[in-house]
């Protein structure tokens, strides 16, 4: 499956229009309303003469989706991070992680789902996410699965079932964005879903849903009736 990818922001936050530049932005609609790009941005908050902050805060995001526990030294490798940045960086990732839950929400329909993870619409590759639910819906936890293409070789069960087992998940959801915008599913897409399906039967944890999406909408295999409910 073949797909374009979004655009990153090159300019200089001065070149931008007032409205989209993100401090700007997060005063007037607020910190949700930026995206994973943005808030990087604010939080480095300059570039250096020869790369805009955009430039940095895109490789930093891509960091961080590979490998969340990335060290203060492996930020600082970043060109146009160093230490003093990526110290503050890991120190407001930290500070997230302590007093952020991810568990309590309840999923009761596709639209919670996409509530959850529609931040990552504006990836620049597929993110395969999990959500892991308890026997009342409620999310133990959410990770990415994998990231990148989304087919049957790159996407195995044990990938996605592993930590949902650890945690004693009753079910699960799924959902992976389309950085083309397109929401409709691939034949790749639905091929991935039922081998899932299948295999949730088998280990007694169940496949509940599974959302295609992008920054202006989503597609729900359980709302198609492509799943089982």
């Amino acid at each position: 499956m073949k797909y374009i990818k979004n655009a990153p922001i090159s300019m200089k936050v001065m070149e931008m229009p007032p409205f989209e530049r993100p401090r700007e932005k997060m005063e007037e609609k607020g910190s949700e309303a930026l995206s994973d790009l943005e808030l990087l941005s604010v939080l480095i908050s300059a570039g250096t003469p020869t790369r805009p902050v955009f430039d940095i805060a895109s490789d930093l995001l891509e960091l961080l989706d590979k490998k969340p526990d990335a060290t203060i030294m492996d930020m600082a490798n970043i060109r146009g991070m160093g230490k003093a940045k990526s110290s503050q960086i890991a120190a407001a990732l930290e500070l997230g992680r302590r007093r952020t839950r991810k568990s309590g929400s309840t999923i009761t329909s596709p639209k919670d789902i996409f509530y959850e993870v529609r931040h990552y619409a504006y990836r620049t590759q597929e993110q395969f996410i999990v959500l892991a639910l308890n026997g009342a819906q409620e999310i133990i936890d959410i990770f990415t699965a994998t990231i990148g293409l989304v087919n049957k070789t790159l996407i195995h069960p044990r990938e996605v079932f592993s930590e949902p087992i650890k945690r004693r998940a009753a079910s699960i959801a799924i959902a992976h964005n389309h950085p083309s915008g397109q929401l409709i599913p691939s034949e790749e897409d639905v091929n991935v879903t039922n081998r899932l399906v299948q295999a949730g039967k088998i280990l007694g944890i169940k496949v509940i849903d599974h959302i295609v999406f992008s920054k202006d909408g989503y597609y729900s295999f359980l709302e198609h009736s492509m799943i089982e409910m």
